[in-house]
């Protein structure tokens, strides 16, 4: 990584965020907002699963799902959370932790409404991460749910919606040659960001 790079990278590492991913959507064939999101359960045992990350603003990165489901849940209990995006086309990884609240309504609301119609009566229809009895129970619901709305708008569900994740810490790791990789961490401290460089 290059040191004017590095330095671009320190002055506002939200900004870099998404910058990354944008040149990752750029050649990456599919989801290339897609990252790993890390939460951790009641009983101290982590999780992890794959999210895809539809915004990133000044005041954090944004991703969607079930309130009630099990990375919901964890999130309301313990509001931390880590979020990895790997790009193996660019040989970058990019981490990114922080603390984790409920996006505003009127965003939630916003994202939903753009959304195909047979997601939202997906959202509707699935109990996420509960049992269920089988595909045509899932199936079933699905159509109760069809059924419903008919033709009708489908509003956002109150279960339904969207977390922002705000950085406290960054990580930019590039690959580097012989496994000398290119490890740049940023820091939210008062109000300001502190940027160093680890050993790989």
């Amino acid at each position: 990584m290059r040191e004017a790079e590095e330095v671009e990278i320190g002055r506002d590492p939200v900004l870099a965020v998404r910058r990354w991913i944008g040149e990752a959507e750029a050649c990456e064939p599919v989801d290339a907002n897609a990252a790993a999101l890390a939460t951790v359960g009641a009983d101290g045992m982590p999780s992890c699963r794959i999210v895809l990350v539809k915004a990133v603003e000044p005041d954090g990165l944004v991703f969607y799902t079930n309130y009630e489901s099990r990375k919901g849940r964890e999130l309301a209990a313990r509001p931390l959370a880590a979020l990895t995006f790997h790009w193996r086309v660019l040989d970058r990884q990019l981490r990114v932790e922080g603390r984790v609240s409920r996006a505003q309504d009127e965003v939630s609301d916003a994202y939903f409404a753009s959304r195909e119609r047979g997601s939202r009566i997906g959202a509707w229809a699935s109990r996420q991460s509960e049992p269920v009895a089988g595909r045509a129970a899932l199936e079933a619901r699905v159509a109760e749910m069809e059924a419903r709305f008919g033709g009708a708008d489908i509003p956002r569900p109150a279960f339904w919606g969207g977390f922002r994740l705000r950085p406290s810490r960054i990580e930019f790791w590039r690959r580097g040659d012989h496994r000398l990789h290119d490890r740049i961490v940023c820091r939210a401290e008062g109000g300001a960001w502190t940027r160093e460089r680890l050993q790989p």
